[in-house]
């Protein structure tokens, strides 16, 4: 190949060379562009002289010719020169294969690695997101992989050698299953069908030996297998004894007497089952012992873990359990039902029994604790209680509507805890009852409790004794039939094993609510006494078989709970339980097996039926709901389309801002509002007062100093007595009227007629409540006085005021006289003959009464106010003589509105005269005949008026509005807290409607959340 020389490069090939390369070597001609390589050619010349022109020509302009793989022959003249120029250039090649093959070896390993990565991602995308599946390990594994040193818990684990310790002697007890098994073989060998089953239970035994070899786990196993295969042989072998036909009874003659051999042998074989019987017991209990052992070091443990996780490791999401999820929907059931009447479907575990059967003390041993109040004889459940057991890290009860936690390992707050149920049970029995059908909720929580919803109902009872209502009995039955209707309502039947069987009565009742037994657990308890006081312990055994009483259940347990004493605590009442059956021959008999005892035993089994029946019914209840709730939508949207659908609470809400915001708004009514409208509800209150009892009798007198004497006398009494009185009754009434009227406008612009029971209630309680302080009297009646003691009117327009009061008050007293004495006389001609009236008797001999005693006062203008005897009996002779008979009073009477109809006349006449009276009046009324005292008292009686208006102003905007307000406020959070209340106040097909559809909301929302979570479980 030809390479470009020292001689044959020009400049711009040599440009083309990178002046920075590592080595440094000729720039073949091929590499370079072909315009570029054609363009260095034509400006070369020719360098090979015997080579022709147009042959050169053609190579300088074809991009497709070749240079000649061997380079040319040296010129001759070039000697030794070319000679190097040639090593050189062997040299340059070698150097650059070898760099060659090094680049060929870096870009195939960045090229593999790139192809290596690539495959890599497309493999990783084709992989499924196992982050979506990190729920299937609880959260507490990956903390304790992070909290646990797994080198040193390895380093903790005992040895092999010490756990084979532990285990029974495996070959002593093979060698007693073969002679146990030789013997009954021996006894039973004319039984086929027996040796055929002993050969393959012991090909099942192999098989099962070769599967568990090796571990604690295994050994464990083959002994309980061995075990229940010898149960079953020994089974067998007495089911076979008894259907082998006895033989035929031979002639009588004395029995052979047997050899010493056989008596021996007899003896031996009889120690050696005894012994057998005995180490396969040793063996069991020990077995569970074991179990036992890790049973209680797991439950420390998992209150280890759940006492981290309480301390803050899963602060970054909050969960409810899901027990506590599930019991938040029963409580709304519960207060749902309470208000409407729907099927209520979901599980929950019944506990039923007759009184004083162990119902309480079989919960308490189930809960861990003793909770519930106690009574020897005494019906102590007098309410269903609902628990709620659930795991957690500490052993503590709560209930539903409390925040109080009682720590259940401390006795105090036991006796604290079983106060306040015994108190709620009281609470919620009504006078004159016994016992409730309210439940009270209450939940449980500890570590290695089972999580379950159990309620516990009152005992049935046959009898109703002294101090109990007479409708004990049936209440009872209807509470107990209404929780075991529910077709998934767990049953669980406690019967009283130290009582006779045949004086239960609970057992009738589950029988008819369960006549299948589908949901019936029967737990026998106090089998301790039933052991010592029954003179069969074969009636155990069929009472927990189920062939004593008619009921079918799914399982029968037997349980113990304690030595009757209410000081035991729960941890010696489960040692006395469980040394009570290891030590029972009703278990070493066979009458019972070991899954059948012990209130652990019962607990697992109650807790798996409950979640069992949880899954298979929860999905359809919440479908049910979820057609209530658009029975309920559906019915809202037809009936109040442009309405939003607030509950109770809602809606009072909404009543007590509206309510606030009219109290508020008296604060807003202006001074001169204020005091206009107690002025004038003040004058119309004490006006006939002060015209009857002040004016009047004043008037009557003969001069101006007699007349203001009696003005000073009487109106001192009136405002010691009556004035003050009076004013705060008027502040009072005042003050109410306007927050009604505050309350009326309100309605009137977008009110809702669902509150106006509501308002009216808070209204009325709200004045019931607030009291005017009395110290305000005492300053009233100072200021009262004051102001009616001064006479000195400053200027002409208070005097024209005066007149100006004067004269309308004398005006409406004298209208209000005429309308008097026209319905006295009765229609005058104008009416009778406009409006076909007529006069009656007694207006008749009133009109004729009134026309003489007109004639005397037109004789004697200025008339006292009272008539004498002697007029009186004039004025009845003249009636008379008219053919009129009438009474002396009815004359008085009538003489009384006329004179004042005669005074007021003559006051309003004088009170014109006054108007121009002032000046006078500044001079003291010195000679002059005008006396214008009354204007005075009427100016006196207006100022005092303005006044007091004016205080007790400053009294409702400072004080008594604010008070009122308080007392509103009150009232509403009074109402606000009682339910019974509200109930009462806003009623109505609209709230019970929206509160149906709150209500079932949150009842599917709940059970919706719920399944989420048991699928999320599963």
């Amino acid at each position: 190949m030809l390479r470009v020389g020292s001689k044959a490069a020009c400049m711009a090939c040599r440009n083309l060379v990178s002046t920075h390369m590592g080595v440094r070597y000729p720039v073949p001609l091929q590499k370079l562009h072909p315009l570029s390589r054609a363009i260095h050619h034509r400006y070369l010349g020719n360098t090979n002289p015997q080579r022709s022109p147009h042959r050169t020509a053609a190579r300088y302009f074809t991009s497709m010719s070749r240079l000649p793989m061997r380079p040319p022959k040296p010129s001759p003249g070039s000697g030794g020169r070319s000679y190097q120029q040639q090593r050189n250039f062997w040299v340059a090649r070698l150097a650059a294969r070898l760099l060659k093959l090094r680049y060929l070896l870096l870009g195939t390993a960045v090229g593999g690695g790139y192809t290596a990565k690539k495959t890599y991602e497309e493999w990783k995308e084709l992989l499924p997101d196992f982050s979506e599946y990190n729920w299937v390990i609880p959260d507490f594994i990956w903390e304790l992989s992070e909290q646990i040193d797994l080198d040193k818990l390895a380093k903790a684990l005992p040895e092999m050698e010490e756990i084979a310790k532990l285990l029974p002697d495996l070959d002593k007890i093979g060698e007693n299953f073969t002679f146990l098994k030789s013997l009954l073989s021996s006894e039973t060998s004319g039984d086929p069908p027996l040796k055929a089953t002993d050969s393959s239970a012991a090909a099942t035994q192999d098989a099962s030996d070769k599967q568990y070899k090796k571990g604690l786990l295994g050994e464990l196993i083959l002994i309980q297998q061995q075990i229940q295969r010898h149960e079953e042989e020994v089974r067998r072998a007495a089911a076979a004894n008894s259907a082998r036909p006895p033989p035929p009874e031979p002639a009588p003659s004395p029995p052979p007497n047997p050899s010493p051999l056989q008596q021996k042998r007899k003896s031996s074989d009889k120690e050696k089952i005894d012994q057998l019987q005995e180490e396969l017991l040793r063996t069991q209990l020990k077995y569970q012992r074991m179990l036992e052992r890790l049973e209680k070091e797991n439950k420390e443990l998992r209150k280890v873990v759940l006492q981290k996780d309480d301390k803050g490791i899963h602060q970054r999401k909050v969960k409810k359990s899901l027990i506590d999820l599930y019991s938040e929907v029963l409580d709304i059931l519960s207060d749902y039902d309470a208000n409407y009447n729907t099927q209520d479907h979901l599980p929950r575990v019944v506990v039923v029994g007759d009184q004083s059967a162990g119902k309480t003390s079989v919960l308490e041993m189930i809960a861990q604790a003793r909770i519930f109040p106690r009574g020897s004889g005494e019906m102590m459940t007098r309410s269903p209680v609902k628990v709620t057991l659930s795991e957690g890290p500490h052993h503590v009860a709560l209930f539903k509507d409390s925040g109080r936690e009682f720590d259940l390992t401390k006795e105090e707050d036991l006796a604290a805890l079983r106060h306040e149920i015994e108190l709620r049970m009281r609470k919620s029995v009504k006078e004159g009852q016994t016992v409730s059908s309210e439940t009270i909720s209450l939940s449980v929580k500890g570590p290695g409790i089972q999580r379950m919803v159990l309620v516990d109902l009152p005992g049935v009872i046959s009898t109703v004794t002294a101090g109990m209502a007479s409708d004990t009995k049936e209440t009872i039955f209807s509470i107990s039939k209404a929780y075991m209707q529910n077709p998934n309502a767990i049953i669980l039947c406690i019967q009283d094993g130290s009582v006779d069987a045949e004086r239960s009565i609970v057992t009738d009742l589950v029988s008819q609510m369960d006549p299948q037994g589908k949901r019936t657990i029967f737990v026998l308890t106090k089998v301790d006494l039933a052991e010592k006081n029954l003179a069969s312990p074969s009636r155990i055994q069929q009472i927990v078989e189920g062939k004593l009483f008619p009921m079918k259940a799914l399982g029968y347990f037997a349980v113990v709970t304690g030595k009757g004493s209410s000081g035991e605590s729960i941890d010696s009442i489960k040692d006395y339980e469980e040394d009570f059956f290891q030590n029972s021959r009703l278990l070493r008999d066979g009458m019972l097996k070991a899954h059948q005892v012990t209130t652990k035993n019962l607990s697992l089994a109650v807790s798996d039926c409950f979640w069992k029946m949880v899954r298979e019914s929860v999905e359809q209840q919440a479908d049910v709901f979820k057609a209530s709730r658009f029975n309920l939508e559906t019915e809202w949207k037809n009936n109040y389309p442009r309405l939003r659908e607030l509950d109770r609470n809602e809606l009072f809400e909404k009543a007590k801002n509206e309510i606030l915001d009219e109290v508020i708004s008296l604060s807003q009514v202006t001074p001169q509002h204020w005091e206009a409208i107690l002025q004038k509800k003040l004058w119309e209150r004490v006006s006939t007062h002060v015209i009857e009892n002040i004016y009047l009798p004043a008037a009557q007198t003969m001069d101006s100093g007699t007349f203001n004497t009696t003005v000073d006398i009487k109106l001192k009494q009136w405002t010691d007595k009556q004035l003050p009185h009076k004013a705060l009754e008027v502040a009072w009434e005042t003050l109410q009227e306007e927050f009604a009227r505050f309350m009326a406008e309100y309605k009137g612009k977008d009110q809702d007629d669902i509150f106006d029971k509501l308002k009216e209630a808070v209204k009325d309680e709200s004045i019931k409540r607030h009291k005017w302080n009395e110290r305000a009297m005492d300053s009233l009646r100072v200021i009262q006085h004051n102001a009616l003691e001064d006479r000195s009117i400053t200027d002409k327009p208070q005097w024209d005021a005066a007149i100006q009061f004067m004269e309308e008050t004398l005006q409406s007293r004298l209208k209000d006289t005429e309308s008097v004495i026209r319905d006295m006389v009765g229609p005058d001609w104008k009416q009778r003959w406009l409006n076909w009236k007529n006069r009656t008797p007694d207006q008749h001999i009133r009109n004729e009464t009134k026309n003489e005693l007109e004639r005397l006062l037109k004789l004697h203008d200025d008339h006292t106010a009272y008539l004498a005897n002697d007029e009186v009996t004039t004025v009845r002779k003249n009636l008379e003589g008219r053919g009129v008979e009438v009474d002396p009073a009815l004359i008085k009477d009538t003489w009384h509105q006329l004179y004042r109809r005669h005074f007021l006349q003559k006051a309003l006449s004088h009170c014109n005269l006054c108007k121009r009276g002032f000046y006078y009046y500044q001079r003291h009324f010195v000679d002059s005949e005008l006396e214008c005292n009354d204007v005075v008292l009427f100016w006196r009686i207006q100022r005092m008026l303005v006044i007091t208006a004016n205080t007790l102003r400053q009294q409702l905007t400072n004080t008594e509005v604010r008070r009122l307000e308080k007392n509103v406020k009150e009232v509403l959070d009074d109402f606000g807290e009682d339910m019974e209340k509200k109930t009462q106040l806003i009623t109505g097909r609209r709230v019970q409607l929206a509160e149906d559809l709150k209500k079932v909301r949150e009842i599917q929302e709940k059970l919706e959340a719920f399944i989420e979570a048991l699928h999320k479980e599963k």
